[in-house]
């Protein structure tokens, strides 16, 4: 329910203040007319991103259990190379995603509405598609079909009240400190579907070790367990984690949460001579 519920709240929030930022260009500059064409691009890219969701969970079902191991292994990779370029892309775009989809806006405002309903379109199909592969890899993970679901709810529900609160300025929050802390806790569930993807690849003999066990606790702490799946969809536990699961998710954690962090360099000026 956690993993689901952060996922949904960082990525529709995301989403919800490029809404926000494209509506109040349109208001300001007194072109309201465009504000229809935009909403069919909004509603379009969330199409999209459901169909999308649909057609995985459609495929995975019709699958045999060594083609299911192979796609959730494949999406699974997918979803967490996504996910982790998407954040260090907002960590480096967020100061001047404004400017640039004013800039955008301008332009799509000269040319007409069809314009305007893709740019919509596409800046909003970015943040879902991605978040259809990340739900769908961490539904997986988590095995709680009903918990996940609710996390998922519950977090869409709160980044569309914040991203209407935000427009109207009845909400403030500092962004920058959130998207800070909330890239890193999608960088540990997105350690968690890598580790997922690997067992599923060891399972299907891509990898090997899948019975080098580091630790196997099933004994006493059940998969199916509250706390196995809260462990698992949260920092991505397993009862049962192999050698590779394990130097593969503290790498992956450790250097992406590292680099990710980090301050950019300071560029020197020569002195003049």
């Amino acid at each position: 329910m956690l993993s689901t519920f952060i996922i949904a709240l960082r990525e529709g929030l995301e989403a919800a203040l490029i809404v926000g930022i494209l509506v109040a260009y349109l208001v300001k500059s007194d072109q309201r007319s465009h504000l229809r064409p935009l909403w069919t691009g909004v509603f379009a890219a969330i199409a999209l991103s459901l169909a999308l969701g649909a057609f995985l969970s459609y495929t995975s079902a019709e699958l045999s259990s060594k083609g299911e191991e192979l796609f959730a292994g494949t999406t699974s990779f997918v979803a967490v190379g996504l996910v982790t370029w998407m954040v260090f892309w907002m960590k480096r775009a967020a100061r001047g995603l404004r400017d640039e989809l004013h800039g955008k806006a301008a332009v799509a405002v000269s040319t007409g509405s069809l314009s305007i309903a893709s740019l919509a379109f596409f800046a909003v199909a970015r943040e879902g598609l991605e978040t259809s592969l990340f739900l769908y890899t961490n539904f997986k993970t988590v095995g709680a079909f009903s918990t996940a679901t609710l996390g998922l709810i519950l977090g869409l529900a709160l980044a569309v009240g914040l991203g209407y609160g935000i427009y109207n300025r009845a909400v403030k929050i500092n962004l920058s400190k959130f998207f800070t802390y909330s890239g890193v806790a999608l960088i540990v569930v997105a350690g968690g579907v890598l580790s997922y993807g690997i067992h599923e690849f060891q399972e299907f003999g891509f990898l090997p070790g899948p019975d080098a066990f580091a630790w196997d606790i099933t004994s006493w702490m059940p998969k199916e367990s509250f706390i196995a799946s809260l462990l698992g969809g949260t920092i991505g536990f397993d009862t049962t984690t192999s050698w590779l699961q394990l130097f593969a998710w503290a790498a992956y954690l450790g250097l992406t949460i590292a680099a990710y962090l980090s301050k950019p360099a300071k560029v020197k000026t020569p002195l003049n001579a």
